[in-house]
């Protein structure tokens, strides 16, 4: 049996009240900064605006025209570091509560069943997306809306990719996550599972059968360091979270644990763990605190659920299950032994069998495009800056338009 504190999801949002309380705190900025600071374009300043005058159809439209996966980023955006950063009201005292009201009104948006999305007038074009996290389903949308014809390829048997099989359920509900892949695929997005490209599926099969090809594939390896290549009793998070995930009820968690890394995915390790009966967390990261990748509220919340976060070692040797660490700075060493060691390091793609060339860690291309005429990229592989879901949807969006100008369309002319 699952524990519920795994299942349940941890912050509660604002009700109606809370809501337009937070809205009319807003400065209605004429430049809206916060609009600015979002990475996807959901527009802030107009959303929160609408809410203000009690326009809650209107606001909940506002994002969701602009971000298929509101809903989503409402939940895991880290909004202290982006739109709200920007937000003038800080100066008198605190920023709007942003994510918040984004949270309340794509909530009420499913409670009233409000539908926004609508696919184009058909064009007659077709476009592959290999791989269905949110750059791939964000793409999905803008492509259907554009008229064209979408069909996901997707390995794994759901579709989500890491918000499906890497982000922990008491950070983002199966069922939220569900609603919002659902209304994506109810624009006419065909999803194939199963059904991975490179292996299962030709990829100069694709370029024939499509007029574009999307390559939305994600970071979905954990790296491994030394000196722990090839050891026992050690895993990936990434591995680990996925694990989990797919089986939550069937995961034995063991009773001591140390996590090596400092960002977020070594955050979400640390909450899984410890609502899965963990009884010893101990976290030791390359970062000293400053310079901690993980976002703030991220942070705070592994801070309640860890036993020891320790900073600034570097791991030096492993021996079954012991690591000694180095300090960076210090001439100090320690020494931690642990049932299991999670490696929360980075991650790294899989493109086995793609037309993709890789130049350190991203594709190899200007702006989502690459050598080939027919085939484009988006997501964590891209090289634009930032690796959050947020800047996902951006990538997706942005590819989208990309393919549209390139494949031709009734928003061209026709």
């Amino acid at each position: 049996m699952v524990p519920m504190r795994y299942l349940e999801e941890m912050a509660r949002g604002l009700d109606a009240r809370a809501a337009l309380r937070e809205a009319s705190r807003c400065l209605l900025c004429l430049d809206a900064p916060c609009s600015k600071g979002c990475p996807a374009g959901t527009d802030p300043g107009k959303f929160i605006r609408s809410l203000r005058f009690l326009n809650e159809e209107g606001a909940a439209y506002v994002i969701r025209i602009n971000n298929a996966l509101g809903a989503l980023c409402a939940r895991l955006c880290p909004t202290e570091s982006l739109c709200q950063k920007g937000c003038l009201r800080a100066g008198l005292d605190k920023p709007v509560d942003i994510g918040g009201i984004q949270r309340y009104l794509t909530d009420l948006e499913a409670e009233n069943g409000w539908e926004f999305l609508s696919p184009g007038e058909d064009t007659g074009k077709k476009v592959a997306i290999v791989g269905s996290g949110p750059a791939g389903l964000e793409a999905a949308a803008v492509l259907r809306s554009y008229g064209h014809g979408v069909v996901i390829y997707e390995k794994e048997e759901q579709a989500g990719g890491v918000l499906r099989y890497g982000i922990p359920a008491y950070r983002l509900p199966e069922e939220v996550l569900e609603r919002e892949i659902k209304r994506i695929l109810d624009l006419g997005v065909e999803l194939r599972t199963k059904a991975e490209v490179g292996r299962d599926v030709d990829s100069d099969a694709l370029k024939k059968e499509y007029d574009a090809v999307l390559y939305c594939i994600g970071y979905t390896k954990g790296k491994v360091v030394e000196p722990f290549k090839g050891k026992e009793n050690v895993v990936s998070a990434l591995d680990l979270l996925r694990k989990i995930k797919k089986d939550p009820a069937s995961f034995k968690a063991p009773e001591n644990v140390l996590i090596v890394g400092g960002g977020d995915v070594a955050m979400d390790v640390i909450g899984s763990l410890k609502r899965l009966g963990s009884r010893r967390l101990v976290c030791v990261a390359y970062e000293e605190l400053g310079e901690f990748r993980a976002s703030q509220k991220e942070f705070g919340d592994a801070l309640k659920e860890a036993d020891s976060i320790i900073a600034g070692y570097v791991p030096e040797s492993y021996d079954g299950k012991e690591t000694v660490f180095r300090h960076r700075f210090l001439e100090s060493r320690l020494s931690i032994k642990a049932d299991l060691t999670v490696l929360a390091v980075g991650q790294t793609y899989e493109a086995e069998g793609l037309p993709l060339v890789f130049e350190k860690g991203t594709v190899k291309g200007t702006f989502h495009t690459s050598g080939d005429p027919k085939v484009f990229f988006a997501g964590d592989i891209a090289p634009e800056k930032g690796k959050l879901v947020v800047h996902a949807v951006k990538s997706g969006k942005e590819a989208a338009m990309i393919i549209d100008r390139r494949i031709g369309g009734h928003k061209n002319g026709k």
